[in-house]
């Protein structure tokens, strides 16, 4: 997936969730949006080179737009709104390993479960297996060279669990797609010790048939590309 042109900057603090201030290359400080409602452990410091996306949208609050940070090793996507964006793409050209084959993708499809209203990410259907219900996740948390999600508790992330694993005993194929955007981490991991119930959670979800896809992400020069499928750690 090609991104809008980028702009270089460094950031100089993130605060109030959402806000960023940076330096951009001209020596002008300026506020920009961030789009990541997670803690961005390891994501972000003073100092750390940045890209940002520019919108000349009258509507909008801020301007510009963190799209990712590099802490040493290269680019981290921080912006989570593209990730859906580039696991799309790799699926519909049947990049993704174990999701071959499918007809139709559609995205943010509303279900009505056993009398409670869930939206996932996607669904694969018309394919030589049954429909494929997808939730995607943007993974940044690095801890001691593996990836881990979630970097926060999240009661979000339990129900969409709970939802696939549903369609998994309705007949169909529920899969989390663990986008792994940074380029650091061997394999994944749940982070038990930041939300243990999210990981009893996808811990009893794999049990009932959840299937699990940790996704790399590549980042080029100009946009980012989903690589290959990443295994799961031992421990």
């Amino acid at each position: 997936m090609e991104l809008p042109p980028l702009t270089d900057a460094v950031v100089v603090k993130r605060y109030k969730r959402f806000l960023v201030d940076v330096v951009l290359a001209d020596g002008h400080e300026i506020t920009a949006h961030c789009p990541n409602t997670g803690r961005m452990t390891g994501c972000w410091k003073p100092g750390a080179p940045a890209q940002l996306s520019y919108s000349d949208n009258p509507g909008r609050k801020l301007a510009w737009t963190l799209e990712r940070v590099d802490m040493g090793a290269g680019w981290i996507g921080v912006n989570t709104h593209r990730v859906n964006a580039v696991v799309a793409e790799s699926l519909e050209k049947g990049c993704v390993p174990g999701l071959e084959g499918y007809g139709r993708l559609r995205r943010e499809v509303q279900l009505e479960l056993q009398g409670h209203r869930s939206r996932l990410d996607m669904v694969l259907d018309q394919g030589p297996l049954p429909d494929a219900y997808i939730e995607v996740k943007n993974v940044t948390l690095l801890e001691h060279s593996r990836l881990s999600f979630p970097d926060a508790v999240t009661a979000r992330g339990q129900k969409h669990l709970h939802a696939l694993l549903q369609l998994v005993k309705d007949g169909n194929r529920g899969i989390m797609i663990y986008a792994m955007n940074r380029p650091e981490g061997n394999c994944f991991r749940v982070a038990g010790t930041i939300d243990p119930e999210y990981a009893a959670a996808l811990k009893h979800a794999i049990a009932g048939g959840v299937e699990v896809i940790p996704l790399r992400l590549r980042h080029t020069a100009t946009g980012i590309n989903a690589a290959s499928a990443v295994g799961l750690c031992e421990d």
